[in-house]
């Protein structure tokens, strides 16, 4: 319509209150006192009631979420406390390693039986299809022997395949290739092509991660 229109001084705008829906009979009315507007936003009534609700208006949510809090009445140790709960889901935790029958945390030995216990040696038993002739058998209590060099963990192994280097691999030569790949598929080597990128971001990773465990 233009503003010329001998019908544009007759538009009637209702004033913001008539235009809100009142609550109709049967129907659930805002909670904020002195308010008769249908409740169609429900808000949590807090901590210790969860799974509750409370239902208001339109703009009495919006005035009670502006000044909800959910710690309200705790200090800091336990606000502090409470947050540190919630990352085990307010479950109860033990340390990695500690068993219930013993303090130290060591599965007691095994009560040697017949048949069992320090004296047994299974390559003296029967072996008709010659299935243990090259076990290595230890005694009962004895530990394996360490494996030569660093413990090579597959997350390690793949970031090292990844830079096209075996597990043997120096800290100067990972540096080194590192260097060598990023300079090779950065954009800037290549003409601005950029559709080396998702290889390059690849390569960065795998190198991040060898360089936060310790190999270079």
């Amino acid at each position: 319509m233009k503003t010329d229109s001998p019908y544009f001084d007759r538009i009637r705008v209702k004033p913001e209150d008539d235009r809100r829906a009142r609550a109709r009979p049967g129907t659930r009315v805002c909670a904020h006192p002195n308010c008769d507007l249908e409740a169609t936003h429900r808000a949590p009534l807090g901590r210790d009631r969860e799974g509750e609700f409370i239902w208001f208006c339109l703009d009495h949510v919006k005035e009670y979420n502006a000044s909800y809090n959910y710690f309200a009445g705790m200090n800091d140790a336990a606000v502090a406390a409470y947050q540190k709960d919630a990352l085990t889901g307010h479950r109860p935790t033990w340390s990695m390693g500690v068993n219930s029958w013993t303090k130290e945390g060591r599965r007691p030995e095994p009560r040697a039986s017949a048949g069992t216990g320090a004296g047994f040696d299974p390559r003296k038993g029967a072996d008709p299809f010659g299935l243990f002739e090259d076990a290595e058998w230890r005694q009962p209590g004895a530990r394996a022997p360490e494996p030569e060099g660093r413990m090579i963990r597959n997350a390690e192994r793949k970031a090292l395949s990844t830079l096209n280097l075996d597990i043997h691999a120096t800290a100067a030569e990972i540096k080194a290739r590192f260097k060598e790949l990023a300079k090779r598929l950065h954009p800037d080597s290549n003409g601005g092509d950029r559709s080396h990128e998702d290889k390059l971001r690849e390569i960065i990773q795998a190198y991040n991660y060898l360089k936060s465990v310790g190999f270079c």
